[in-house]
């Protein structure tokens, strides 16, 4: 392993699968490793790590705690968590936690697929340790079936065919790890409303202070901030539930409120546009319009 600075750096699969102590991989560019038979001495412990290529762990079952990333995760029930290459991430202090199955590619693998170019829209490779899958019995067996999958086709023989079959299981791993993610963002109701319930206070405080204007607009970082939860896993979860992202749910915040003192006040336009933190009044009547299909004045003169 590689050491830049304080950061342990994994740059091939190879090389990961030697500091386990595991023969060579099948493939060079994709395994997929049983941390239940590993024996981990040899591995970094409580330290910054960074590797070059996807991980996607799955923890068929776990009792207890489990540290994954920078944070703990509850692997009771058996879970997936995610990482996309250069994140950066601590590795566990207990060797114990080194638990269940992995498969690790390397983005050339899927490079001339077009899941080299989809990949990006899996956000769950962005999301927090906290915002990891947690997983039923059934949702348990299709994973575990796929992982069995493509630990068999790694096992065969490699020819013409053994890429695209691969690539494809991949593909389908990550699609079912999206239908069971939109199902935990909606049997998690109560988590989530508390969540939304959240964010429009922050959104109400940030619109209800005297300096609006020198804050500016409330952004998606600033939100998931004050939220302590990741931009993508946000999004992703308000699109679920509301059918917009982080972005849109914050312009239809500013909208509501511009409203109300469109109809409440007799604030002219630009000082509207002040309150509510735009630097210039042109781009909220811009906004104003694109959502409503009226000017900030034309709602004005509607409403009375």
């Amino acid at each position: 392993m590689q050491r830049k600075s304080n950061i342990y750096h994994i740059n091939s699969i190879s090389q990961l699968v030697r500091e386990l102590g595991l023969p060579a991989p099948m493939h060079p560019l994709i395994t997929i490793v049983d941390y239940n038979d590993v024996s981990t001495a040899m591995f970094p412990k409580g330290k910054k790590v960074s590797i070059d290529f996807y991980k996607i762990s799955f923890k068929p079952t776990f009792s207890g705690r489990t540290k994954y990333g920078q944070g703990y995760y509850d692997f009771e029930e058996g879970g997936l968590a995610f990482l996309k290459p250069k994140q950066i991430v601590f590795s566990p202090e207990d060797a114990g936690n080194y638990e269940g199955l992995v498969l690790y590619f390397h983005p050339d693998f899927i490079r001339a697929y077009p899941l080299g170019v989809s990949i990006i829209h899996y956000g769950f490779f962005s999301y927090d340790v906290s915002e990891a899958l947690c997983l039923s019995a059934k949702e348990k067996e299709v994973i575990n079936n796929l992982f069995m999958a493509i630990s068999q086709e790694l096992k065969n023989n490699i020819d013409k065919f053994s890429q695209d079959v691969l690539v494809s299981q991949i593909e389908l791993l990550l699609n079912y790890s999206n239908r069971f993610y939109n199902r935990q963002f909606i049997t998690r109701t109560a988590i989530n409303h508390d969540i939304i319930t959240s964010l429009d206070k922050i959104l109400n405080r940030h619109f209800e202070r005297e300096n609006s204007l020198k804050d500016g607009l409330p952004s998606v970082k600033y939100i998931c901030t004050e939220l302590k939860i990741s931009q993508r896993y946000l999004s992703d979860m308000l699109r679920s539930l509301t059918g917009l992202n982080t972005q849109q749910y914050i312009q239809n915040a500013i909208i509501e409120k511009a409203k109300e003192k469109l109809s409440a006040t007799n604030l002219s336009v630009s000082e509207i546009a002040y309150e509510l933190g735009f630097e210039h009044s042109q781009s909220f009547s811009k906004l104003f319009k694109t959502k409503t299909k009226l000017s900030p004045l034309e709602f004005r003169q509607s409403f009375n």
